[in-house]
């Protein structure tokens, strides 16, 4: 374990082997956040936006597999302009009336160099596509903390939106998730 309460790869792996993280468990959604950053205006200025409304869980095995599901409201998104966020609610971005939420189903966490590496499925406006993402793992007090980052096309979801090439297609969605026991 680092001083951060950071576990190493070493150190996960071994309470992953001896059951210490085995059962099940809560996505805390108020100490939880996930972010959504990107450019606009043809590339030169950054965007950032938060989503409001996370929930989760997950289960880790005796075993020590581990597997969940973290689920965003995407209509819960706030980049403080409510214009803005009203226009990635619409058909034209996130279709909140057709597809209320994104998921995420984590197939599998491994440990991997300076952290674990969490592999599973995306699913945002009906599609799903598999991805993975590195991500470090802390362990204090009962909880468990992933804090990660993944980087995704929005055109793989069908989210192809851009009026004169202005909105950048490349998007990072940084997860903070704490984890406790319900």
């Amino acid at each position: 374990m680092t001083q951060s309460g950071e576990l190493t790869s070493s150190a996960l792996r071994a309470l992953l082997q001896d059951g210490k993280l085995a059962g099940s468990w809560t996505l805390d959604p108020a100490r939880s956040e996930v972010r959504l950053s990107t450019r606009h205006t043809f590339g030169l200025l950054p965007l950032h936006g938060v989503f409001r409304k996370v929930s989760g869980n997950g289960t880790v095995t005796v075993a020590g597999d581990a597997s969940g599901v973290i689920t965003v409201g995407a209509g819960s998104i706030d980049t403080r302009n409510s214009t803005r966020d009203n226009h990635l609610r619409s058909a034209d971005f996130f279709d909140v009336a057709n597809h209320p939420d994104f998921t995420f189903a984590a197939d599998g966490v491994t440990p991997a160099d300076g952290g674990v590496r969490v592999a599973g499925r995306l699913t945002v406006r009906g599609r799903t596509l598999p991805v993975s993402f590195d991500a470090k793992v802390s362990e204090a007090g009962g909880e468990v903390l992933l804090d990660g980052e993944l980087q995704v096309n929005r055109g793989d979801f069908g989210l192809t939106w851009n009026r004169m090439g202005i909105a950048s297609m490349h998007n990072t969605i940084t997860v903070h998730a704490v984890f406790t026991r319900p």
